[in-house]
Formats: C-alpha cells, structure tokens, sequence
C-alpha cells in the first residue's frame, strides 16, 4: 500500500457543511452571479451522474490504494505513521479524526449488534489521538470480517458521500465548476478535510480565490482551477504524509493542462510514478 492521506478533525464542520455547503465567500459568489454558475455547469455531466462518479472513485483509489478497484478497499485497514491511528475502508477513515467514529455509528444505526459495535467506547475514547487502546489486533480483525457484510458497505458508502462527496460536489457546482474541477474539490476534501481552516479544504479554496475568480464569478475555469491546485500543492508539502504531491502533478494536472474539464474518457495518469488509465 502507499501511504495513505486521512483527514483532521471534523466533526462539528461536517454538520455545517451540510446545512450550508457553502462558505460565506461562495455564497457571496453564488448570489453575484447565479447566471454565470448555471451556465457553466450545463455544459457537461456532474461528477454526480453513476458513471462520472465511478471514474472519481478510481481516481481516489489509485492514489489511496494503488489500485482502481475501489470497491476492494472496504476491507482495507492500517496504522500508517500519520499519527492518525487506524486508516481504512474506500475513503480512508481514521479511528483518530473522528469519520471511523461516525461511521461505525452508522453501521450500528443500520444493523445493530454488529460485529464492530462493541467497538464504540473504545473509538471514542481514542478520536483525536493515535492510540490503538482497546482495539489492536481484534478490531483489525473484525473490520475485515465486517467489510464482507453489504450493510457495512452500504454504511462506508453513506459517509463517503455525507461528509466527502456531496459537500465537495455541491460547492463546486456552486462555483460553477465542471466535472474536473468538481473532482478537485472531491480528491481536495478526502485529504484535508471540510472546513475553513488553512489546511482545510476551505483554506485551500479561500487561498485560490485569493489568486483567481471562479467561473460563477466571470472567471476562467482552467485559471481558477490551476489556482487551486497550486494552492493545495502548497499545503501537501507542510505534512510528510502529503508531500508527495503526484496525485496533482500527474493527475489532476494532466487533467487540466488537455482541458479536459467534463473528465472525459479515455483517461491515463500517474501517481507515485505508477501508470493507470481508464478507457470508457
């Protein structure tokens, strides 16, 4: 596995995002220029429609799992010195930041009882920390034995999409951003997390509009876009865990440069000099 990025705490940041996914300085863009925003999301499929979404999936898989299957990570669990605890599942949860928490939470919402319930306090009790302390090797062993269950996938699916996708789709739209730039957003918030702080994906965002206005704005998407990538270039390089920063370079980047904004098939990129393509 390649080391794997996992998110900072966001518990209380989820919930606002979900009631208003927009920060206060896209809500200001939205409301200047709606027509412009509208516009520019005609002109190609969302990152929301089944098949774009699967092609965002692989993406996020190959540079979390080195691996397109995505649906394969569900299992996935590890300790990757990130100082985060347990990484695992399509998204990377951490049992220290709080989405494992939420999560397991879920599940047990779902299907009470189940196998990874009895795992709760102890999830509790380590969130915000690095400690393993009462899970270690059973909970890694019970995770995997959860994974198998469709509910449990099902559970992984629903918190990817509430706390990651959704919020990451809905303020790129809003920003006026086609499918590419939508991905951006997406790949941006799975490993820095929602929020505004500097470091966040808000921050990020916050950072390029400081460089580029958005298309919802009157602004050139593949400037903007260029300026947010390099903003979020800027904040990988603080942490040793996200230094390596091939997912923008020669991902996103590629992406970008042959103006392909709707994400349109057939795609070749690298990350950690590994070569992946997607053909239709």
């Amino acid at each position: 596995m390649r080391p794997q990025p996992c998110r900072a705490l966001r518990i209380a940041l989820v919930a606002a995002l979900l009631a208003a996914p927009l920060t206060v300085a896209a809500t200001t863009a939205a409301q200047a220029t709606p027509t412009a925003a509208t516009s520019v999301q005609a002109k190609g499929v969302g990152l929301d429609d089944p098949h774009k979404k699967d092609i965002a999936m692989q993406l996020v898989s190959s540079a979390e799992n080195s691996s397109l299957d995505w649906r394969a990570q569900y299992g996935y669990i590890e300790d990757i010195g990130d100082g985060r605890g347990y990484t695992a599942g399509i998204i990377g949860f951490c049992s220290g930041t709080g989405d494992m928490l939420d999560l397991v939470r879920h599940y047990t919402d779902l299907k009470p009882g189940n196998i990874l319930a009895r795992y709760l306090p102890a999830l509790e009790k380590v969130n915000g920390s690095a400690s393993h302390s009462g899970l270690g090797t059973p909970f890694v062993r019970d995770w995997a034995k959860a994974a198998k269950d469709a509910t449990f996938q099902q559970a992984q699916n629903d918190e990817r999409d509430r706390v990651y996708f959704g919020p990451a789709v809905r303020q790129a739209k809003a920003d006026g951003l086609r499918a590419l730039g939508q991905f951006a957003y997406y790949d941006a918030i799975v490993m820095h997390g929602p929020g505004d702080g500097s470091d966040s994906f808000g921050g990020i965002r916050a950072a390029a509009m400081r460089k580029a206005r958005t298309p919802a704005q009157g602004g050139d998407e593949a400037t903007y876009l260029k300026a947010f990538l390099d903003a979020r270039k800027v904040v990988m390089k603080k942490e040793e865990a996200h230094s390596d920063t091939s997912r923008v370079d020669t991902e996103q980047l590629v992406f970008l440069k042959a103006k392909n904004f709707d994400l349109t098939p057939p795609l070749k990129w690298k990350v950690y000099g590994d070569s992946y393509s997607i053909s239709s």
